[in-house]
């Protein structure tokens, strides 16, 4: 299933740019182009009910979970090149200088920190691993180090901590380890304590600003966004698949909007745009309405449906073979 992310991803991205210039027609070019990538990519914590639920089709189970694992590191460079872009042109005479300076900067040193701390981290762990050095109860402890080293540095030597984490991480995948799943759970459970955090700060604090500063063209393009954005291309790129309408529907629908967006917002808000208040009232709405809408419909019907059909197909193909 990489249809959704080489090619539904940039399509997403692309129709939410047209859409919202639409709505928002007194947004920058780049602002636009920020929303719409900002508000992309797919939240893994709130799609795990359907990810890990065994009702759901295998298929489909894999393809979500591929897709809400990598699409928002795929964002983050974009975003980045955005930003950077949006702040050269208030710079007079600086676009280029400032944008080559990102890339070389944010993106390159953050690249090159995660590439550096992972291997050294894959080498030590190998050669601790040898000598029996790391007991069962620390095994888990190293990712989160160094996910944690990553950012830090990256950012202290004026990279892009994300895009650090982000390429450490797919360099750990590439390379390896023995205890593999030992190593990343303790990196999934301090990623969740982190999440329930996260939800607990923007419920407590940003959805009561939200609200009280709420608008019809903010709240429009929020559900556009959770809808049409997200289901229009999902369903084109899955065209001349074995995948059924219903499924293409449901694998559309199931692609709520979280951490990745919270986390984009931040970095939009730190770069003081003059769209700056629209961009983050829309991405609160957002993230708000997803967080009701897929939190409602994971929970139960729709998988329950999915379930149904999948065990009256199954049946039905046991009886075509006998």
């Amino acid at each position: 299933m990489m249809r959704l992310l080489l090619i539904g991803l940039p399509l997403t991205i692309v129709l939410g740019f047209v859409l919202a210039a639409t709505v928002f027609p007194s947004l920058g070019t780049l602002e636009i182009a920020l929303m719409a990538t900002m508000l992309a990519p797919t939240d893994a914590a709130l799609g795990k009910p359907v990810v890990t639920n065994r009702a759901v089709p295998a298929v489909m189970r894999e393809a979500l979970n591929l897709e809400s694992g990598l699409n928002d590191g795929i964002c983050v460079p974009i975003v980045v090149l955005l930003l950077g872009l949006a702040v050269g042109t208030q710079i007079e005479g600086g676009t280029a200088v400032h944008v080559a300076r990102v890339v070389i900067e944010e993106i390159g040193i953050g690249a090159a920190i995660g590439l550096a701390l992972t291997w050294l981290t894959t080498l030590t762990l190998r050669f601790a691993e040898g000598r029996g050095w790391i007991s069962e109860h620390w095994v888990e402890i190293p990712i989160v180090a160094l996910a944690a080293a990553c950012f830090a540095a990256a950012q202290a030597a004026g990279g892009s901590g994300f895009i650090a984490c982000f390429v450490g991480g797919l360099l750990l995948s590439g390379l390896g380890a023995s205890h593999k799943k030992e190593l990343l759970r303790g990196a999934e459970h301090m990623g969740e304590a982190l999440a329930l955090l996260t939800w607990v700060v923007f419920g407590g604090i940003v959805v009561a600003r939200i609200i009280d500063r709420v608008t019809w063209l903010a709240v429009l393009y929020a559900v556009l966004s959770l809808t049409v954005v997200r289901m229009l291309p999902v369903f084109l790129c899955l065209i001349r698949t074995r995948t059924s309408t219903v499924d293409k529907l449901f694998i559309g629908w199931f692609g709520p909007r979280g951490l990745a967006t919270i986390v984009f917002a931040v970095l939009v808000l730190d770069a003081k745009l003059p769209g700056n208040d629209t961009i983050m009232l829309t991405a609160g709405w957002t993230v708000f309405l997803s967080v009701i809408a897929h939190g409602v419909t994971a929970a139960n019907p729709l998988v329950k449906r999915m379930a149904g059909r999948s065990l009256a197909e199954t049946g039905e193909g046991a009886r075509a073979t006998r």
